[in-house]
């Protein structure tokens, strides 16, 4: 049976704790409340009978129904997340579309991700069993990391959309990769499940790898991205390259996600998905470029070449959404990308190609351009194709370039025309619908330039105008995510370096063991941090009858942990321990499961230690010592040891 979850979502707790305030926005968020309760309720049926099901016409029914309550909800979180001035996020799948405005009048659409969802997952219970089971450890004394732990992951369930959301997805990842460190093994494991839904269609999955955490973990970060890309205002400059940055990112993260992780349990992981993904956020990308290109600027003219630039940037836009298209239309994606989406993609491309004709129209209109000439627009169109007889050639006389502009005039309406019957064909879940005012927009614009060149005595068509070359002056590149990637504190520290205490390695604990010093010190030779370890043992010595042997760990000195502790700490604290000796803990590694090359025997940190060539022998009396207690000796590097 699965329990019903609680409304979280971007914003949910933050808005149900608001006081005060207008009366018809708390009784509107109330609304918003009790219809995302119902949807849960209803994801949470739809869910039960398609896991419990085995007939595929109905798991094919019940996933339509989950993909439709996955549009409404995220629908219903961006709208509580717009109360009270919350950001301007888009709805990630329902409409498809976010939105910026402009002095000029609403701007294009983008269409942002939605995160996935997941359920509250319990790690107490089997971390507190596995260090308490191999690491030899009280498990009940790690409540507060483990309280950490749960903490930031219930975070990391409704992140912010802004910067913050980030860093707080960005450190779970981080956490995870310190897990899957030291609890996890191809052997073993903490037998968690991990549940998660799809952000395209809604439809549950769960696996017991961690792998799938973290992947789900990496798709939020850049579908994150994208909503803080498409809520940038981006009638300036500044905006404009926010959201280019935005988009760049989310682009890198889909990118890493793909090269990372296989055999991904859900849709919207797919290589597939991953790849048509990357392109849109490519396309829209580019379209943030055209925006900026598009502002006025004082500081460069909007002379009749800066059109024919802008009618390049339009076409590459165009150029950009029809690869979307051609990925899109293949399965399996076409069968679980949302309708809007698709439908949204084709209007674009239509859109930004009629807008490439008409800067082309605005440029040949240009005075100054009939006077100085244009010699770019030779450049600027296509190359002609094998059916066309010669290259298309800039009219010199007034009047044919008139009509050449009447041609592209033509093209950008019929193309923005076209784009409005597409709209039309699909059903808009918003009310305003934002895209077809756009697009209504340009239409108008390019009749009316047409209305002005037209003239009572034209008998003729238009002649057919070439299209436009697409070309950027900005290819954005995609861009890796800002990952700490081990910069940050691991929460289980005092476990002990990863290197040595993971579930990767085995050992065993043996003490506390008294150690007397004797007359000639202790016994013992000791090598490297973190932890220190024993190098070597003087045969008939006091350590080798205390049972210490060459390769055990000190991980505490008279009960004080040092697992952290450098090389000259743990001597410092020998040599000031009186004759009583001293109280030690160890743990002696183990053999793996693996037998190692070559018969070495020494564990992985042990070699790099030595390698190192860090030892200090514990002599009887600090002041009789004839070796610092921090050195690099030459013989210790030609693997040497010295004699205790």
């Amino acid at each position: 049976m699965i329990l019903e979850e609680r409304p979280d979502g971007p914003g949910a707790g933050e808005e149900s704790g608001r006081k005060g305030g207008d009366p018809r926005e708390q009784s509107r968020r109330a609304r918003i409340h009790q219809q995302i309760s119902k949807e849960l309720r209803m994801r949470a049926g739809a869910e039960n009978l398609y896991r419990a099901t085995s007939n595929n016409r109905v798991r094919e029914t019940v996933a339509l129904e989950l993909s439709y309550v996955n549009s409404n909800l995220q629908l219903l979180k961006e709208e509580l997340a717009g109360l009270g001035g919350g950001a301007d996020v888009g709805p990630p799948e329902g409409s498809g579309a976010s939105v910026s405005h402009s002095s000029e009048g609403v701007t294009v659409p983008m269409i942002p991700l939605g995160l996935k969802e997941t359920k509250e997952l319990d790690w107490a219970t089997p971390l507190r069993e596995l260090i308490s089971e191999h690491f030899g450890e009280d498990g009940a004394s790690y409540e507060a990391e483990m309280r950490e732990l749960e903490d930031l992951r219930q975070t990391m369930r409704s992140p912010s959309r802004d910067e913050a959301g980030l860093q707080v997805l960005a450190a779970y990842y981080d956490q995870l990769c310190f897990l899957d460190a030291r609890f996890f093994s191809p052997s073993r494991g903490l037998e968690l499940l991990f549940h998660w839904y799809d952000s395209l269609t809604g439809v549950p999955a769960q696996q017991r790898a961690l792998a799938f955490e973290k992947g789900s973990v990496l798709f939020n970060i850049g579908a994150l991205h994208t909503q803080i890309g498409a809520c940038q205002d981006r009638s300036s400059a500044e905006g404009a390259n926010s959201a280019i940055e935005a988009f760049q990112k989310a682009a890198g993260t889909f990118r890493l996600l793909r090269e990372s992780f296989s055999h991904a349990p859900s849709p919207d992981m797919s290589a597939a998905s991953l790849s048509t993904l990357e392109q849109l956020l490519a396309a829209q990308a580019q379209e943030c470029v055209f925006q900026g290109l598009s502002l006025p600027d004082s500081t460069t003219p909007q002379d009749s070449r800066a059109q024919l630039c802008l009618a390049q940037e339009a076409a590459q836009v165009a150029a950009e959404y029809r690869l979307v298209c051609q990925a899109m239309a293949q399965p399996p994606v076409r069968d679980y990308v949302p309708a809007s989406w698709t439908t949204l993609v084709y209007v674009k491309a239509e859109h930004f190609r009629a807008l490439a004709h008409y800067h082309a129209a605005v440029a040949l209109c240009d005075s100054s351009a009939v006077e100085e000439g244009l010699p770019e627009y030779e450049q600027v169109v296509q190359p002609p194709t094998p059916l066309e007889l010669q290259d298309p050639v800039l009219p010199q006389q007034l009047e044919e370039r008139r009509k050449l502009a009447k041609a592209h005039l033509k093209q950008a309406v019929l193309g923005q025309e076209e784009a409005l019957r597409l709209h039309a064909r699909c059903r808009v879940q918003r009310k305003v619908d934002l895209l077809q005012a756009v697009v209504t927009q340009a239409l108008a614009r390019s009749l009316a330039k047409y209305s002005e060149l037209e003239r009572e005595d034209d008998f003729f068509e238009a002649a057919q105008a070439p299209e436009i070359q697409p070309k950027t002056q900005q290819k954005p590149e995609a861009r890796m995510p800002s990952l700490p990637q081990g910069r940050a504190t691991d929460i289980f520290y005092r476990v002990g370096p990863l290197p040595v205490f993971s579930v990767k390695n085995r050992w065993r604990l043996a003490g506390p063991v008294h150690v007397a010093r004797g007359e000639h010190g202790f016994g013992f030779t000791l090598r490297g941090d973190s932890p220190v370890l024993i190098a070597a043992v003087t045969a008939g010595g006091q350590a080798e009858a205390a049972g210490l042997k060459e390769g055990d760990y000190i991980v505490s000195v008279n009960g004080q942990p040092c697992k952290w502790w450098r090389h000259a700490e743990v001597v410092a604290q020998l040599r000031g321990v009186g004759e009583a000796g001293v109280s030690l803990q160890v743990v002696s590694p183990l053999p793996g499961p693996e037998p190692r090359s070559g018969g070495d025997r020494w564990p992985a940190l042990l070699r790099s230690q030595r390698e190192c060539g860090l030892e200090t022998s514990v002599a009887a009396h600090p002041s009789t010592s004839p070796r610092p207690l921090l050195g690099w000796s030459r013989k210790a590097k030609q693997g040497k040891r010295p004699r205790p």
